[in-house]
């Protein structure tokens, strides 16, 4: 498998060399749409060389969604999902699947997962959600918990990298480090250091 790993900053990019220096990384930006450009520029770019890439995996930290994932675990997604694609409306946000433009689901592929999680046995599994507004209020993490049963974590670019993959008929799968709890802004909570070792360590498996 010649695997892609796409983060959003070289500081990601950086622990997950450090824990597994002979796969491919990329800082490709923040956000959905900068990890969407970057990580299709990458696999185009790959393609046209003749080397392409069989699999994609976006790594990076996170926040957790409190008595779902504390700071400091690692987490794997079974889906990355677009939380805040959609529409507003008086009774409501109205998702993007519902509106039936798409779907703003992006699940993981199965054996990608597996292995992943072979390697990580005691990474937690579930939803993460991709925003492009960072969660800091408590009415808004209380909204997420409720529309989101099975997410653990938010970050802001796998559902933009797992658009790229898919749409280049590649595996995807996302991995994260918990750095700090979602909810109101405590950047006196945040353990972005410790996440980043975090994130080292946990990289060893994209090379299992």
């Amino acid at each position: 498998m010649t695997l892609l790993v796409v983060t959003a900053v070289e500081a990601e990019a950086q622990a997950v060399r450090a824990g597994a220096s002979e796969v491919t990384v990329a800082a490709v930006g923040v956000g959905a749409a900068a990890a969407a450009a970057g990580t299709a520029r990458l696999l185009a770019l790959a393609e046209a060389a003749g080397s392409p890439y069989t699999a994609v995996v976006v790594a990076g930290i996170g926040g957790g969604f409190a008595g779902r994932a504390p700071v400091g675990a690692t987490v794997l997604a079974t889906r990355s999902i677009a939380a805040d694609l959609g529409a507003d409306s008086p009774e409501g946000f109205i998702p993007l699947d519902d509106l039936g433009f798409g779907t703003a689901i992006a699940p993981a592929d199965p054996m990608l997962l597996a292995r992943l999680h072979a390697a990580l046995p005691d990474a937690i599994t579930g939803d993460i959600l991709t925003v492009n507004t960072v969660t800091g209020t408590a009415e808004t993490t209380e909204t997420l918990t409720r529309r989101f049963p099975a997410a653990v974590a938010e970050a802001m670019e796998g559902y933009g990298a797992a658009r790229a993959a898919t749409d280049a008929g590649l595996p995807f799968a996302e991995l994260r480090t918990i750095s700090n709890p979602i909810g109101p802004r405590d950047r006196g909570a945040w353990r972005i250091p410790d996440a980043l070792a975090a994130l080292a360590k946990a990289a060893h498996a994209l090379t299992a």
